[in-house]
């Protein structure tokens, strides 16, 4: 039976057991010697502090990290390498009738069928 099929009654019910054991269980602690410790949850944390000096530490490997990947980001040139070619306006217009060339020849066989 899920609680949405409870009565009101029957939840106040529920509820009232549910604090009848928990107030058994402290009491059963407190008998045990523990007083009234909750296990289920840890004791919080206490916050840590870093010093203007350990700061200064971390902000100085920091820079000195982004100089090294910085310098190895930098691509050293290669002697005898070139860049990127640029094809001359003669060379794209040969290629140009040659694809045409071709095309012709495809729709021309096509239009023999």
């Amino acid at each position: 039976m899920s609680l949405f099929q409870l009565t009101p009654t029957q939840l106040r019910y529920a509820a009232d057991l549910k604090e009848k054991i928990e107030a058994l269980q402290q009491e059963l602690s407190q008998l045990h010697g523990t007083a009234g410790a909750d296990d289920s949850t840890p004791a919080p944390r206490a916050k840590r502090k870093i010093s203007a000096a350990g700061i200064a530490r971390i902000r100085a490997g920091q820079k000195a990290r982004w100089a090294r990947e910085k310098d190895e980001a930098a691509p050293a040139a290669v002697p005898g390498k070139r860049g990127p070619r640029k094809m001359s306006a003669a060379a794209r217009a040969k290629i140009g009738a040659a694809a045409k060339a071709r095309w012709a020849k495809i729709h021309a066989a096509k239009a023999a069928k």
